[in-house]
């Protein structure tokens, strides 16, 4: 399939799409903290969200509209520095309220504005100061040209590094049709949905079904596959806004015409903003990508590598360059995935490591070279069958405990 990656572009590289972020006072430090992503016309939307049973007012507020109101959204306000999270009725009412406000400040009409926030558990919304920002939004919405959209990324940050954001162009039915994202995420990173806050807007034409269906498979393949530290927020989010205004055929369901090919390029773009996501671990040095073939089914392959990625004594050695492949037996053994010793084999790259029930003849100088780049690659086979994965995570280093010691202060 052919793609053209824009690594410069965003949110709203995509036509019809505006954006814009600003700082209005949520976060203590003056950082930017306000966002908003608003089309032009009503599109059709889809989320999938946290399994975290604790989920937070701007999660179920959101599941409710897209439960009846799919078909008729036209902004998506973000907030970051405050989670809106485990904050009773009061928080319940602040998420109606900026609802509400968007679809006046942005004169959405009738089309609804979804909300969702990220940051600090347990404390209320500062509604004065969200209320001013969203005005002051109101006046600021990008032209599409993908600048706005950097603001937009930088300003739904917490403790992320770098801001995360895309976008790419493919043919749909022999029309030109464009995928913008952005997201954030750097701590709180385990899978089951979704594990940080993602945003994806398209010009392709497709019913709210089609594209939850599209969602739903892509994000087990993406965002489902990362972790930083085996953490969940009540937060979690992914949306996927399509306008249509490409002109390409609508895509009803998944055996439309163009469904696929839809598919796969959303999943590029989202296997690329998930890998930005574990890259941008907290306190992280190393992008670590576990790759586990010869699995007796899907769902072992992404346990073994979902306990290899998630254990720290793996994640801690990636940091410090130590080849200590027998952690990495450790946490395959541990798993809870039926595997014969005598069949697993381990690699460092293209060094094996571990062979079939015995250490390999590549000696630990030379195991630890594949660990000193900023991207490293663990292997795994099974021999039990013929499913793989492959899975993203970081490594774990003292600043992530320095960050997070003192996160909320």
């Amino acid at each position: 399939m052919n793609l053209e990656i824009d690594s410069s572009g965003s949110v709203d590289s995509t036509p019809g799409f505006s954006a814009a972020g600003i700082a209005c006072g949520i976060k203590a430090s003056g950082l930017p903290d306000l966002a908003a992503l608003v089309a032009d016309v009503p599109c059709a939307a889809a989320g999938v969200f946290t399994t975290n049973r604790l989920q937070a007012a701007p999660v179920r507020f959101c599941k409710d509209v897209l439960a009846g109101e799919a078909a008729n959204v036209r902004a998506v306000v973000v907030n970051s520095g405050n989670a809106n999270a485990c904050t009773g009725e009061q928080g319940e009412r602040d998420v109606r309220c900026t609802s509400e406000l968007a679809r006046e400040v942005f004169a959405l009409g009738r089309a609804k504005a979804l909300v969702i926030s990220t940051g600090i558990i347990g404390e209320q919304l500062p509604m004065e100061k969200l209320e001013s920002g969203l005005k002051e939004l109101g006046g600021l919405l990008g032209d599409g040209d993908g600048g706005s959209g950097k603001k937009f990324a930088r300003a739904i940050m917490t403790t992320d590094t770098v801001e995360k954001n895309l976008a790419l162009t493919f043919e749909l039915g022999g029309v030109t049709v464009t995928i913008g994202a952005a997201a954030k995420g750097s701590g709180m990173i385990h899978p089951n949905m979704a594990t940080m806050l993602a945003f994806f807007t398209t010009d392709a034409a497709l019913s709210p079904l089609a594209l939850a269906l599209a969602l739903r498979r892509v994000t087990g393949r993406s965002f489902n596959m990362i972790s930083v530290d085996g953490d969940q927020s009540p937060n979690d989010s992914v949306f996927l806004l399509a306008n249509g205004k490409s002109g390409a055929p609508k895509i009803e369901n998944e055996s439309s015409p163009g469904f696929e090919r839809f598919c796969e390029a959303l999943e590029r773009a989202a296997i690329l903003m998930a890998k930005k996501i574990a890259a941008d671990g907290e306190g992280a040095t190393k992008l670590v990508e576990i790759e586990v073939s010869g699995a007796a089914s899907g769902r072992d392959a992404a346990r073994v590598a979902r306990s290899v990625a998630n254990s720290p004594l793996v994640k801690t050695a990636v940091f410090g360059k130590d080849p200590n492949w027998g952690r990495i037996v450790s946490a395959v053994g541990y798993s809870g995935v039926d595997v014969d010793p005598d069949s697993v084999n381990i690699y460092f790259g293209d060094l094996p490591a571990f062979l079939a029930g015995e250490p390999a003849a590549t000696s630990a100088a030379e195991l630890a070279a594949p660990l000193e780049g900023d991207e490293v690659l663990i292997r795994i086979e099974l021999g039990m069958g013929d499913e793989h994965c492959r899975f993203w995570t970081c490594d774990m280093t003292y600043d992530y405990i320095r960050i997070n010691a003192d996160y909320h202060t």
